[in-house]
């Protein structure tokens, strides 16, 4: 860790939280300095209001829990209490301070299938459903794998195979795992906060965001994904592009003649959830697989919790236990470490299947603005943070994984 990271980290602590004065979206109708919308929804201090309540602003397609009674997740006989953790920078931080200087909206901790711990913060609610981000991409990405392990996908054939659209696109001659692993050569930065980059223009066509006044914007992923171009050839690296995992749901949704909100739902109405979760949809009404799914936490949690039992929920196999073996065996260390970002985010960690991988160790899924999911194997602990964080990615989100780990080997010990 060099000194300007570390100094950075420090600074993101001691700077003074910016907490909204404004009681958001109160009144028939609020006033406009209250009004959360779809031009405000993803700025500060109006995503603290938004980032629960995204159904309310965005059209959506429903992914049903089913008929099942909701599946118990019994508070444990102890309840963990705050501890602390080694920040990168190498001073002791608070797990409480942590989560606020983090805009943590929600944070469950399950050990052995029991709550350890569960809080909920800036108006976040036991059944408010969360936008998870690029939590998404690894629902998604789970999902492919089994498609691969079952046969329905060919793991080494052109996604131009699957979607003729695609022909021509950066996508078309990638393969299959190639999309999985985010290993595609697509003219394409990930820049939150450039209006013309790869990203922002991801996000008009998925109808997250408006294109500015003078951008130029597709109407649809649909029409998005077949205008991305080539740049070098595909394999050997890992780029991280929220369009590829578009284009993998397009391709797993032809091969599957579903949508991929269908295929989740195949999940999530055996799982005994508590709501019906939901994917943002684009303005032709296509789930957006990348970022937009939406569930409550402790619903997340459930999942987490399939996942650490290899698929296997009450007598019946919801996620095919290859398919978990298969993530869970991670992709090459020496591709993810190449990537300077993320190796210092999580370092000896690899990527397989859009998700992160600590080798036959833990899964981890994360999103911009603080959303992740952890599912530890070796400690047998899933944990579920949902935030609001003022901005997409912070300097913050390299103690957040410290403090995921920190926890899940704490928790074992209790």
């Amino acid at each position: 860790m060099n000194n300007e990271i570390a100094q950075a980290l420090q600074d993101a602590y001691g700077a003074s939280r910016e907490t909204s004065q404004l009681s958001l979206m109160q009144g028939f109708p609020p006033s406009p300095d209250q009004r959360v919308n779809w031009h405000n929804f993803m700025s500060p201090p109006y995503n603290q209001w938004a980032f629960h309540n995204l159904g309310r602003l965005r059209p959506n397609i429903t992914v049903e829990r089913g008929a099942m009674p909701p599946y118990p997740l019994p508070a444990a006989p102890f309840a963990m209490d705050d501890l602390s953790f080694q920040s990168a920078a190498g001073h002791e931080v608070s797990m409480r301070e942590h989560l606020v200087a983090t805009h943590t909206d929600g944070w469950l901790v399950m050990k052995s299938g029991q709550v350890v711990q569960e809080y909920y913060a800036n108006g976040h609610q036991p059944h408010k459903r969360h936008i998870m981000f690029s939590v998404t991409k690894s629902l998604i990405g789970m999902k492919a794998e089994e498609m691969v392990q079952r046969g329905q996908l060919q793991e080494q054939a052109l996604a131009s195979n699957y979607v003729l659209e695609l022909a021509g696109s950066a996508f078309g001659d990638a393969s299959v795992r190639q999309l999985m692993d985010m290993a595609v050569a697509i003219e394409y930065d990930e820049v939150y906060d450039d209006p013309n980059s790869g990203s922002s223009q991801f996000g008009y066509a998925c109808g997250l965001t408006p294109p500015p006044s003078g951008i130029k914007a597709c109407p649809s992923l649909y029409e998005y994904l077949p205008s991305t171009r080539k740049r070098g050839e595909h394999g050997g690296f890992f780029h991280y592009v929220t369009a590829t995992t578009e284009a993998l749901g397009w391709v797993m949704e032809r091969a599957g003649k579903r949508s991929c909100a269908d295929l989740l739902s195949d999940v999530w109405r055996h799982l005994g959830c508590e709501r019906d979760a939901f994917f943002v949809a684009d303005p032709w009404g296509r789930n957006v697989t990348g970022c937009g799914f939406n569930a409550t936490l402790r619903d997340m949690a459930r999942y987490g919790a399939l996942l650490l039992r290899h698929g296997h929920h009450q007598g019946q196999q919801l996620i095919a236990a290859e398919a978990v073996a298969a993530v869970l065996a991670g992709g090459d260390p020496a591709i993810y470490a190449a990537n300077d970002s993320f190796a210092l985010w999580t370092p000896a960690g690899s990527y397989k299947s859009q998700w992160y991988v600590y080798p036959q160790q833990a899964l981890l899924a994360a999103g911009i603005h603080g959303q992740y999911l952890y599912v530890d194997y070796l400690h047998e602990v899933v944990i579920v943070k949902q935030s609001s964080m003022p901005v997409a990615e912070s300097i913050l989100d390299i103690d957040t994984v410290r403090l995921l780990r920190t926890v899940a080997s704490t928790a074992s010990t209790d």
